[in-house]
Parts: C-alpha cells; sequence; structure tokens
C-alpha cells in the first residue's frame, strides 16, 4: 500500500505514520511544503529505529504524484466523505491520501475526486481523530483485505516452541 501525507504539520505524527509504513512495507509519500525539517528529532524520535526500513519519497504536489501513478487508485481520507473506508474493495497498490492535521485536504482536491473520497465513521460533534490513528485505521482495513500480504499473521504464543515467523 502507499500512503500519502499532503503538507503534513506535526512531526510526530509523521513519525509514527513513517513507523506504521515501515512495520507493513507500506510507501510513504510526503508532498510540499512540510511544517518541519526532516532532520526534526521529534519525527526522528517518533519512528525510532524504522527510518531504514521506509520507503519514502518527496513531492512538490500532489497533482504531480497523480500523474506519475495516473493508473493508480487513489482514495481520499475526508470528515466530509458520503462513504466510509470500509465500502472500498482495495487494491495492494492503492494510494491513501491524508492531508495536514489543521485543515485536512484542500476542497478542490476532494471536490476532483469526490467519488474516490472516504471518511472514518465517529461522532456527529467530533471533528476528526489524530492522523496518525486515521492512517492506521485505514491502511489495516486495506491491508485486511488483502490478507496483510508479507506480513506475519502468527504470533509468538504458539504451541510450537520453535515458531518464527
Amino acid at each position: 500500500m502507499n500512503i500519502v501525507l499532503v503538507e503534513p504539520e506535526i512531526p510526530q505524527n509523521t513519525g509514527n505514520i513513517a513507523r506504521t509504513c515501515a512495520v507493513t512495507s507500506s510507501s510513504l509519500y510526503l508532498i510540499k511544503p512540510l511544517g518541519f525539517s526532516t532532520d526534526d528529532r521529534y519525527l526522528k524520535r517518533a519512528g525510532l529505529d524504522y527510518w531504514d526500513k521506509l520507503d519514502i519519497y518527496y513531492y512538490d504536489s500532489i497533482y504531480d504524484l497523480m500523474e506519475e501513478y495516473k493508473n493508480s487508485n487513489f482514495y481520499f481520507a475526508t470528515t466530509k466523505a458520503a462513504r466510509t473506508y470500509t465500502e472500498i474493495t482495495y487494491k495492494k497498490d492503492d494510494f491513501l491520501v491524508f492531508g495536514k492535521e489543521t485543515a485536512g485536504l484542500p476542497e478542490n482536491l476532494l471536490k476532483e475526486n469526490i467519488n474516490n473520497c472516504i471518511r472514518i465513521p465517529m461522532g456527529i460533534e467530533d471533528r476528526s481523530l489524530n492522523l496518525s490513528n486515521a492512517v492506521a485505521i485505514i491502511l489495516y482495513e486495506a491491508l485486511r483485505q488483502l490478507d496483510f500480504p508479507g506480513l506475519c499473521k502468527k504470533g509468538m504464543l504458539s504451541e510450537k516452541k520453535d515458531f518464527f515467523c
């Protein structure tokens, strides 16, 4: 899977998302401008020692990314969508797109892609979930549908003492 963050602002969120991408073999695409330096200590700390396990790419525009992968599916997470993220049948190379923490995705991008907008159900009075939580929720649903490709599905608690993933 591919995770896209459009103009992320909080280094800790991006670090947490980077770690999630690393442990799920998902690629991370960061769309500039970023609200922090990639040398930020909070970004590095949140990602722990997973940075070398991460495929990370930088783009100046979401439209540049979409043009390069024009034959791929892009799904845009927003609280304004009519469909929930569970109503989608995901494919292994889909792109899950998330907006910046304070404003979400640009309105024009959502309007241009209205049929591919998805949301996570939540309380009526609530604004939104934390960005890194939202990414994890949608990403793991997509991976579940694909039967967690390439990921270890067995735990360490096993009847076999010699169990290794």
